[in-house]
This record gives C-alpha cells, sequence and structure tokens, in this order.
C-alpha cells in the first residue's frame, strides 16, 4: 500500500450563518487535500502530520480525521496550546474572506515532536506534501528541523511535493518567504503553484514566466492552477494545457485548490496520465465549491464523483 503524508495545520472553521449564529467545522490546506485525496483512492495509506492540543476541540478533530479513514499516528498533542481558530466569510459570488487567531495554534509547535525516530517512521512514504501556509505556520526557529527531515526523507526515496499557496499576511516580509520557497523549490519533485502565488510575490503572471522561473531546479513535473480556466502541465521540455470546465453554481470556493491537490496527487500515484490527473481534480473542486465550508459533505462529494467517472 502506497504511503501518503501531508503537512500542515488544522484549525477550527467557524462560518456565520445568521447575525446571531455559526456553524463550525475542521479545515486547513493541507488536511483538506489529505481528505479528498483519501475520499476519492481510500486504498491508499494517507496520514496528516500536524500538532493539536489535549483540550476537547482537538480530540473531535482526531475524531473526524480517524473517521476520514486518515492515519493520526502523526499527529501529536501539545499540552499547553489548542488549535488555531479563523472565521470563513463569504460575498454573493462565493468570493472568501478571512480573519484568523492563530498566533498560539499548536501546529506552531509540530517541530519539536520530531526527532530521528520519527524521521525513521516517515522514511517509508512514498510521498510528502507541504505548502506555503505549512511553511509559514511553523515557528520560525523550527524551520532548520523542518529542511533537515525533508532532505532524509528525499534520500530515502520519498516524492516530495509543494504548492506555494502564497499568504503574505503569515510571513514578516516578502524576503522571509521568499527564503522559505527557495528551499522548497530545490527540493521538491512536483509543484503544484496557482498563477496568483507568483504574482502576489514574484510579480510573475504568465505561465511561461513562471515555468522560465522554475527551469534552474529542475522539478521533475509543474502543475500551474490558471482558476477556473484551465491547467499547465510542465514535464521537463514539454507544457501541456488542460480545459476545465467552470462550476456553474458556486456557493463557497474556500478549499478549491486543496481539493484539486489532493485528488491530482491521488491520481498521479494511481498512475493516470497528467491529463486524466487534471480531469479528476477539476471535477472534485467543481463539487467542492457548490458546498459551503473547505470540506464537503463525504456523501455528496463520493456521489457526484461516482456519477462522473464511474
Amino acid at each position: 500500500m502506497q504511503k501518503v503524508v501531508l503537512f500542515g495545520e488544522c484549525m477550527l472553521e467557524l462560518k456565520q450563518t445568521d447575525a446571531s449564529s455559526m456553524r463550525h467545522a475542521f479545515a486547513g490546506d493541507a488536511l483538506n487535500s489529505a481528505v479528498y485525496l483519501k475520499r476519492q483512492f481510500p486504498q491508499f495509506d494517507v496520514s496528516f502530520m500536524s500538532a493539536l492540543g489535549d483540550d476537547s476541540i482537538s480530540h473531535q478533530m482526531l475524531e473526524v480525521f480517524a473517521q476520514e479513514g486518515l492515519d493520526n499516528r502523526f499527529v501529536y498533542a501539545d499540552q499547553s496550546k489548542a488549535p488555531g481558530i479563523y472565521l470563513v466569510q463569504t460575498d454573493e459570488h462565493g468570493e472568501r474572506s478571512f480573519v484568523y487567531w492563530r498566533e498560539n495554534s499548536a501546529a506552531r509547535e509540530v517541530m519539536q515532536f520530531v526527532d530521528q525516530s520519527v524521521i525513521e517512521q516517515l522514511s517509508s512514504v512514498d510521498l510528502f506534501f507541504f505548502s506555503g501556509i505549512s511553511l509559514a505556520v511553523i515557528k520560525p526557529e523550527h524551520r532548520a528541523i523542518f529542511w533537515d527531515m525533508v532532505k532524509q526523507l528525499k534520500l530515502a526515496g520519498a516524492k516530495i511535493v509543494f504548492d506555494p499557496n502564497y499568504r503574505a499576511r503569515l510571513w514578516r516580509d516578502e524576503d522571509e518567504a521568499k527564503v522559505q520557497f527557495e528551499q522548497a523549490f530545490v527540493l521538491s519533485d512536483l509543484l503544484l503553484p496557482g498563477i496568483e502565488d507568483f504574482e502576489q510575490l514574484y510579480q510573475i503572471n504568465t505561465v511561461e514566466l513562471i515555468l522560465d522561473f522554475c527551469k534552474p531546479y529542475q522539478n521533475v513535473e509543474v502543475v500551474i492552477k490558471n482558476g477556473p480556466e484551465s491547467v499547465f502541465i510542465a514535464k521537463g521540455e514539454q507544457v501541456q494545457e488542460v480545459a476545465i470546465q467552470p462550476a456553474k453554481t458556486v456557493v463557497d470556493t474556500t478549499s478549491a485548490g486543496d481539493s484539486f491537490n489532493g485528488v491530482y496527487l491521488g491520481a498521479r500515484m494511481s498512475e493516470e496520465t497528467p491529463q486524466r490527473a487534471v480531469e479528476l481534480a477539476s471535477a472534485a473542486a467543481s463539487c467542492v465549491i457548490q458546498h459551503l465550508g473547505a470540506i464537503a459533505p463525504a456523501k455528496a462529494f463520493k456521489e457526484f464523483m461516482r456519477t462522473r467517472f464511474g
């Protein structure tokens, strides 16, 4: 059984339902990708790697992870911390904005639990995924430990996957983000950026310029998400554009990219072609944005994918 580990943060997601009420759920970019990967490809051993607290919310999160079929062996408990929180608001077009309370999130402390024995446990994984948000959340003084872990996993044969998922508010400044992203680009076998990531951080806004930027890093595969229009796949000198069918109804765009990532990775690990992987992944994203919150109801998601792909 192929093993996948997705590294990041799970937060308490709050969504206002009326003037005096809110619904809650659990979400985070790497977690969202893990959930959708496991839903669509249950044959894989999928683990989420993070730190939570020892409070009732953290315990509920662990239960939800297990219900989704995720392996919790790399989710650690920090007795002095709790999960972060975010409030998501959407406009009439389904576009979202966020307010965060994550400075004391337990996930910031995850690397204190990683020693050589943990790295040895991780050394058998086939794929290790992290994002720009994953990097930003880690305490700066712990990032050297993270990079040492990633280097060891790559040497052990794991495929390293990075989604820049740049969020300016999480970084001290652009230079700090660029230093960390540089290491990610060097170590990654597969990149999953959106055009907006490069536009915001590097002022690059075309596929051609992004591919030129990535050439020195010799990534095996670069998948560039171009919003609802298309996806570009670069393998070596070959570049393929795959058109995607935009959703007719957009309720909430939260987790569109995360669901795409999870299903794309599962499809590629299943030896689907890049084009087929994009078709599956874009369909997953189309389903997700028709539901409120980052994680669509499991039954609705599975039925949506089943009716389209069997």
